[in-house]
């Protein structure tokens, strides 16, 4: 019998393996990952640990005690580049053989990089993924570098915050007509490129990016912009999205849909296999949706792991996201999507955007204001919906509104 493997072993792997172990299943459990350290978190990559304020070891999700004692085989530094549907095997890079019972695939996702010919390869240009991306990047964060942020989502604001706070000069360069435009409102958008202009970062929209150029001795030297404008820098930090990770899938004959097509319990279209975290898409709202955050990790891992023991759950997730930039927390609590009308409320220094479609609330953008990020999340949780009017009004507490 080849027990239980899972193949990836980040936030949703770990997340996985430790809920199997939990729910009382006993037989043999590998998790296997491509990196040589044990499952870590991401998000403080760009912030703390870029920072130098918080160690490698902190990164862990779990000590390594913890696998050995819950009889959990990790297989770290070992790339898997075949699956094997028929024969119930993973094949690993060093040529070594894995059998499987039951598979999942929590491969994540990987960073959209720049192509070689527009200067993706060059020294000096990064992206932010890894340990060993941030290991790169570090000794190049110095005062009065000259930096440029290719992309104005939430990762390359955070890179860009992180830069300006040690000294460097920073422009954030974003194709569209304004920051965060895939994923926040205009007023969460103009909110945060006031925070960031506040603090000396220089963001120019509407700026397609031609290509990045290199100086006379290899390096990055400059961006250029599709209109000729050219910005000079010694750093880049490529912040243009993530693809979820489905080469083994495709390779395996998976369903592919946005990510691995998966069913209401994480199950992939071959019967023995499921999915979890960034590179899974499962049903939402008559579609398909694909969540890139630790919350969609770790509860769909968990929901995947009652499912291949048996269990009939369906995922139904409220998303949740933060971003630490400057000494701004943004905490977010749904999805804005659809939304026809922002509601913004002030209280006191602490600032919440409620989006809402028609009467119907959608999600909670919230800076330093985690009671209204609370609010809002228990109100999305109940599928209920405050008086946008009385949203607005400072007057009215949180505590009403949730009642």
């Amino acid at each position: 019998m080849g027990g239980i493997v899972i193949v990836g072993a980040g936030q949703a792997g770990a997340a996985l393996v430790a809920k199997l172990r939990a729910e009382g299943y006993a037989g043999p459990l590998a998790l296997v990952g491509d990196e040589p350290l044990p499952p870590y978190q991401r998000p403080p990559l760009s912030k703390k640990y870029l920072l130098g304020e918080m160690p490698l070891e902190r990164l862990f999700l779990r000590p390594a005690a913890f696998y050995a004692d819950h009889g959990i085989d990790l297989v770290l530094g070992r790339a898997v580049t075949l699956i094997d549907p028929g024969r119930r095997q993973v094949v690993l890079a060093d040529g070594s053989v894995l059998a499987f019972d039951r598979l999942a695939l929590t491969t994540g996702a990987r960073p959209r990089r720049l192509p070689a010919a527009a200067g993706g390869a060059l020294p000096g240009v990064h992206v932010l993924r890894r340990v060993e991306d941030v290991d790169r990047l570090a000794p190049e964060v110095r005062p009065g570098v000259r930096a440029v942020i290719v992309g104005g989502g939430y990762i390359g604001l955070e890179a860009a915050a992180v830069m300006a706070a040690r000294g460097l000069e920073v422009t954030v360069v974003e194709a569209a007509p304004r920051l965060l435009a895939r994923v926040a409102c205009a007023e969460t958008a103009a909110w945060f490129r006031a925070l960031h202009e506040g603090h000396g970062v220089r963001i120019v929209t509407e700026a397609a990016l031609a290509r990045l150029e290199a100086g006379p001795d290899g390096r990055l030297a400059a961006a250029l912009l599709a209109d000729g404008r050219q910005i000079a820098a010694e750093l880049a930090v490529v912040g243009i999205g993530i693809s979820p990770d489905t080469r083994l899938a495709a390779g395996a004959g998976l369903a592919l849909a946005d990510g691995i097509a998966c069913d209401a319990g994480g199950r992939t279209s071959d019967p023995a296999i499921w999915a979890a975290g960034d590179c899974a898409s499962f049903p939402a709202g008559g579609g398909r949706m694909r969540l890139e955050s630790v919350q969609n990790a770790i509860d769909m891992a968990e929901t995947v792991a009652c499912t291949m023991l048996g269990a009939g759950l369906a995922y139904a997730p409220v998303p949740w996201f933060w971003s630490d930039q400057f000494d701004v927390k943004l905490q977010i609590a749904g999805l804005g999507a659809g939304a026809d009308c922002i509601v913004v409320r002030r209280d006191g220094a602490a600032r919440s955007h409620w989006y809402f479609a028609g009467a119907r609330l959608m999600a909670v953008d919230a800076m330093n204001d985690p009671r209204a990020y609370m609010a809002g999340k228990r109100l999305l949780e109940a599928g209920r919906s405050p008086d946008p009017a009385a949203v607005a009004d400072p007057a009215t507490s949180l505590r009403a509104l949730v009642g």
